[in-house]
């Protein structure tokens, strides 16, 4: 497993990412869904500030295989949320 710091840097990018991807779509349409991008934006800010609470409030401390455990969970959910924030970002342009 990698470092908590590490863990934290790698949330803050790939949410960033996200929304980096919406305000590029926002800028090179803004003529619609601007309510629907501001929604995806908003999630993902949520998103990371639950992830990074996760992060500096494990359940566990005093047992390693369930800090490792506990920690590999929020990757895992880490991965998957951002998979979704990308999918709805990817419906929104394929309506178009």
């Amino acid at each position: 497993m990698a470092s908590l710091r590490d863990l934290k840097k790698d949330i803050d990018y790939l949410i960033f990412e996200v929304i980096s991807d919406c305000f590029v779509y926002s800028g090179m349409h803004p003529e619609n869904k601007s309510d629907e991008l501001s929604a995806i934006i908003t999630d993902s800010v949520n998103f990371r500030n639950d992830l990074i609470a996760r992060v500096n409030n494990p359940d566990g401390k005093d047992n390693p295989k369930i800090l490792k455990g506990y920690y590999k969970s929020v990757e895992k959910d880490l991965l998957t949320g951002v998979d979704k924030l990308f999918t709805r970002l990817s419906t929104i342009s394929s309506k178009k």
